[in-house]
Parts: structure tokens; C-alpha cells; sequence
């Protein structure tokens, strides 16, 4: 990799994992950025920077000059409206491609970000394998298969490998941060009655997935969840998390029909706000599933992947980044 190295979305949570390793590595790292995005968490002076917008179509031929491997990581997670996630996951995606295309040979080798929400929820806990039909719930889910069959279809796609992963967690996150908080507070939350399994991957190991999905040659397209080898029940996270924090804390069981009427006000209130929150009607949706569980032998058998760091070492260094940044006090 002596070429510069495109990510779309380094600025992000995800996005700036995978640059700290990329740059650990060795390689040159050139950052696609919005002139209004945060640069908190790239590393100053070592990072090239290419001012552009994805969902805009701008900036994005200039950022591809020289570069022979891209990994699209930017996406909308949280919006106010579907329309919003196809803009951002889908049309973002399409840009890419486009610009890609049209700089013509060689054109480069894509490592594409998509989600186990593409996937959609397994039938039991032997979870979903990559050939399993995707059945996606949300709006999200549904932008980000449409993202992945948009790289399939183009010119890169016999190339491209598109990684799966399931709840990423790590220094630096806010979605599970407000699992954290909450058990820091002695309550966690769940829908229904019944424990639910899922997946997840710790973000540098994620980093460490997607840095394999690309040096493996065998892996053009493909594609290939990540997550660490067992899966979890939220139960067993929250203890996880409490015994890290010297925390005692309670489940409390929400029925389904309040915990969408709170998702409804929820969404109203951040319509007003015009700044989306973590939940939504298809949230409560994707949380009413037991299983959110994917199989990771692919990934070990054909990119030697293994998500190393365990749910105890994973939960500690991300409460003590979050104590550190001033986050989360307990």
C-alpha cells in the first residue's frame, strides 16, 4: 500500500479506528472530510486531508487522484426522515462509485462498510451466515443493503468486499454509550420479556477486519461479517459494565406498544430539535428481535480473522476513555 489510502468517513467514530491502524501500519492516509466535519479524533499532520461531500457529489474525483484503495466507511446512521438514509447511505454510495468509474483504470479496490442491519435479525442463535437472504427491518437497514447491491452492480464490483459488522463499541462512541450511562445509573432497559442475543466487535478489532478484507486477495467480492466469535445477551453486558463501574443495577422490562409510543415522542421531539436521537419507531423495531447473531467462519477461514480483544478487556478500555474524556463519571 504505497499509494495514499482513501477513507470516507476517517473523521467518524469507526472511521477514525481504522485511520489510527491504517497509519500504524505505515500507509499514507487521505481523509475525504466536509469542511464543517469535527477533526477531533484524526491525528494532526499525519493525515492528508480532501475537502469534499459525499451526498453532494463534490470533491470526491480529487480525493481518488493516485489512490488505489478506498474504504467507505461514512454513512448516516440516525436521521430525521427515511429519505435520509438513502441520501446518506445510498446516494452517498452511488457518488463513490460514479467517480470511481469515470476516473477510469485502474480503478481501485473498494472495501465497503455496510451493517448486519442489511442483514436483518436471525431466526435463532446460530445466527445468520453471509448467504442467508437479507430481510432488513429499518429504514437503515434497507438504505444499507440497497448501498451494498449499488457496489455489487458497479464496475468495482467484482473486486470490492463489503464487511458486516454488528454493534461497534469502543473509545469514542455515543450510541452504547447510552447503555453505559444507564447502567451507570443502576437501570438498564429492554422490550418484552425475553433476553435477546447479539453480536458485536470491539472498534479496533474492527479496524483490524477491514485492514485484513483488504490485503486478502481471495476476498474480491465478497462479502464478510465481522464480530467477535460469541455473541452476547444484553444482560450480560450491563453486568459486564456494572462490575467494571462497581455498579449494582436492575432490568426493567418496557412492553412493545410503550416503547413505541415513547419512540414516536421521541421522534417528534427531535424533529423540533432538528438534530436526530438514538431512538425511533425502527429501533424498537430491530430491539423486539432475539436475535441480532451472525456466523464470523468466513472471515476466520478466508481472511484469517479474529476478533481478539473480549467483551471484559473491550468494556474496561472503553469506560475508562469515556471517564477520561470527561463522558462518563462513576
Amino acid at each position: 500500500m504505497n499509494s495514499p489510502i482513501l477513507v470516507t468517513g476517517g473523521a467518524g467514530f469507526v472511521g477514525s479506528h481504522l485511520v489510527a491502524r491504517l497509519l500504524e501500519s505505515g500507509a499514507r492516509v487521505r481523509c475525504l472530510v466536509r469542511r464543517s466535519s469535527s477533526l477531533g479524533r484524526l491525528p494532526g499532520g499525519q493525515v492528508e486531508l480532501a475537502y469534499g461531500d459525499l451526498a453532494a457529489g463534490d470533491g470526491i474525483r480529487q480525493a481518488l487522484d493516485g489512490v488505489d484503495t478506498v474504504f467507505h466507511v461514512a454513512g448516516t446512521t440516525k436521521a430525521l426522515s427515511s429519505a435520509e438514509y438513502y441520501r446518506g447511505n445510498l446516494e452517498a454510495t452511488r457518488k463513490l462509485l460514479r467517480a470511481c468509474e469515470e476516473r477510469g483504470a485502474p480503478l481501485p479496490r473498494l472495501i465497503h462498510v455496510s451493517s448486519l442491519a442489511a442483514a436483518g435479525p436471525s431466526p435463532d442463535a446460530r445466527g445468520l451466515s453471509e448467504d442467508a437472504e437479507p430481510r432488513p427491518l429499518s429504514h437503515y437497514g434497507k438504505s444499507k443493503l440497497a448501498a451494498e447491491c449499488a457496489v455489487r452492480d458497479s464496475a468495482l464490483g467484482s473486486s470490492a468486499v463489503i464487511v458486516r459488522p454488528p454493534v461497534v463499541y469502543g473509545p469514542g462512541d455515543t450510541d452504547v454509550l447510552e447503555v453505559f450511562r444507564s447502567v451507570s445509573r443502576g437501570l438498564m432497559l429492554r422490550i418484552g420479556r425475553g433476553e435477546s442475543l447479539f453480536s458485536f466487535i470491539y472498534a479496533s478489532d474492527l479496524a483490524e477486519a477491514l485492514l485484513a478484507a483488504a490485503l486478502c486477495p481471495g476476498a474480491a467480492g465478497e462479502t464478510f461479517f465481522a464480530a467477535s466469535a460469541e455473541p452476547v445477551s444484553w444482560l450480560q453486558f450491563g453486568a459486564q459494565a456494572a462490575a467494571a463501574m462497581n455498579r449494582r443495577f436492575r432490568t426493567i422490562a418496557a412492553p412493545a406498544a410503550l416503547a413505541f409510543a415513547a419512540a414516536w415522542g421521541a421522534e417528534i421531539v427531535s424533529k423540533w430539535r432538528g438534530t436526530p436521537g438514538i431512538l425511533s419507531r425502527d429501533k424498537v423495531r430491530e430491539a423486539r428481535c432475539r436475535y441480532w447473531v451472525c456466523q464470523t467462519s468466513r472471515a476466520r477461514e478466508r481472511l484469517s480473522f479474529t476478533a481478539r480483544t473480549s467483551l471484559q478487556d473491550g468494556i474496561r478500555n472503553t469506560l475508562s476513555w469515556y471517564r477520561n474524556a470527561g463522558w462518563l463519571t462513576f
